[in-house]
């Protein structure tokens, strides 16, 4: 009889534990969830949240988002959130993030520009050690354009594009100068020719139509490419070197064409509302600048190719190695899933390829601009001038120390735009810039 109660017992047990085990909620794969070892508070606690710090538009951030979606969808466990402002407000505000030391605001992941000077602040991560445990390929970036997210010789940040810089032209003001299309090997003479049959001039000698619309800035092309620079060092500079003979060239081969008439002064170009708009216009026939000008001149269905800046004989082909950054903050208390978000970003298949798809920028990695993303069917025809003036990348541009921008800004920038702006020759122009450059660096004690 004890026996018998026990087995009853026994019976009611299993069908105590059967009853539990088919109430037990069961999991999207069709097997009830293993019991607890005390191992699930971080699955209870949900995906980690980086804050994705960025400027740019309502537009711009709706690209944003989709990249941020792509990576949520591939990493579940990582919540991505995009801080947003105004290109006006943004290194002001982000800068007032970082100085709070709150780490529940201070941005894990951000874009930023120049990456010297805020790595030299000691808020930026020095990414070094995460590169070389992940084994991250910098092969594959253009030449020279990781130096400007560097610092003391150690990278803290990824670039996202670089600018290749080349010459737009409309097929129709050529066809209707009679001027022949410009090949991948042109120079600055051919560049004269066509120059010259292009411009148009009214009775009284003013420009109707020019041949070229730039940026004063650009000019860092033409002063490189005839083998001269702005400075004798761009991590550690001791003098400026405008007043070179190589440098006055390229200096000047800029001033003439602004001082005849064939190429519209930066300050004029600016009121008629940018390169973009008088090459739409009609009133330029060809601008040099950048891959951002695709798309829209593809929505406006413009007749036109691209081709690579011309270059003098006797020089080189340059373009300038640099672009705003992805950087990790020093302050973020989730550096390795922001790590794993910056991998992802510049990776072949992740944020570089979305990005180069929706035709939002020239890309950083070499592989992804030589791949279909890139190389569409699409126009312009020509695109590989923009592999072209990326493979001469390399150091000229700019600075790569904390004080450069400011250098940049403040004396060559102005200085300069008085040589454009037709005000004082190129010479003067030079040696006015380098007086100011030198005792700049003295007062900032370079070399160091």
């Amino acid at each position: 009889m004890k026996r018998l109660q026990l087995s009853a017992v026994a019976v009611l047990m299993v069908l105590a534990m059967l009853v539990l085990a088919a109430c037990a909620p069961v999991s999207p794969g069709g097997a009830a969830p293993a019991a607890s070892t005390g191992g699930g508070e971080a699955a209870a606690a949900g995906p980690v949240t980086i804050t994705w710090a960025l400027w740019g538009s309502p537009e711009e951030v709706a690209s944003h988002q989709r990249v941020a979606d792509a990576f949520m969808q591939e990493h579940p466990e990582i919540k991505v959130e995009i801080w947003n402002q105004p290109w006006d407000d943004y290194f002001t505000k982000i800068q007032a993030l970082w100085a709070s030391g709150d780490t529940k605001v201070i941005p894990d992941v951000a874009f930023l520009w120049p990456t010297p000077r805020y790595a030299a602040e000691g808020v930026l991560e020095n990414l070094d050690p995460y590169i070389e445990k992940s084994n991250y390929n910098l092969d594959d970036y253009w030449p020279g354009l990781l130096e400007s997210a560097k610092y003391n010789g150690s990278v803290y940040g990824f670039p996202r594009d670089i600018e290749s810089n080349i010459i737009y032209y409309s097929k129709d003001m050529f066809d209707a100068a009679g001027v022949a299309y410009p090949t991948n090997d042109w120079t600055w003479d051919d560049f004269q020719a066509a120059a010259d049959k292009l411009t148009q001039k009214d009775g009284s000698g003013n420009t109707t139509v020019y041949a070229l619309a730039a940026e004063g800035g650009k000019s860092s092309k033409f002063i490189n490419q005839a083998g001269g620079a702005y400075l004798d060092d761009y991590v550690n500079p001791s003098k400026c070197l405008l007043t070179e003979p190589a440098s006055i060239k390229g200096i000047q081969f800029f001033a003439d064409l602004l001082n005849n008439g064939q190429a519209m002064r930066p300050a004029d170009l600016s009121q008629a509302g940018g390169d973009a708009a008088v090459f739409s216009s009609g009133q330029a026939a060809m601008i040099l600048q950048n891959s951002s000008r695709v798309s829209a001149f593809n929505q406006g269905g413009l007749n036109y190719d691209i081709v690579p800046a011309p270059t003098p004989a006797d020089g080189k082909r340059w373009n300038g190695a640099g672009g705003a950054a992805w950087v990790m903050s020093s302050g973020s208390d989730n550096k390795d899933a922001a790590w794993t978000f910056l991998e992802w970003l510049q990776s072949t298949s992740g944020g570089e390829k979305i990005y180069t798809e929706a035709g939002e920028i020239f890309p950083a990695l070499q592989s992804v601009a030589n791949s279909p993303s890139f190389m569409t069917d699409q126009p312009p025809a020509n695109k590989e001038g923009f592999i072209i003036e990326a493979g001469a990348s390399g150091v000229g541009g700019f600075g790569y120390f904390p004080e450069s921008g400011e250098l940049f800004d403040s004396i060559i920038g102005p200085g300069l735009d008085k040589v454009w702006a037709g005000e004082i020759s190129a010479e003067e122009g030079a040696a006015e810039v380098c007086k100011q450059v030198d005792a700049f660096l003295a007062e900032n004690s370079y070399p160091k």
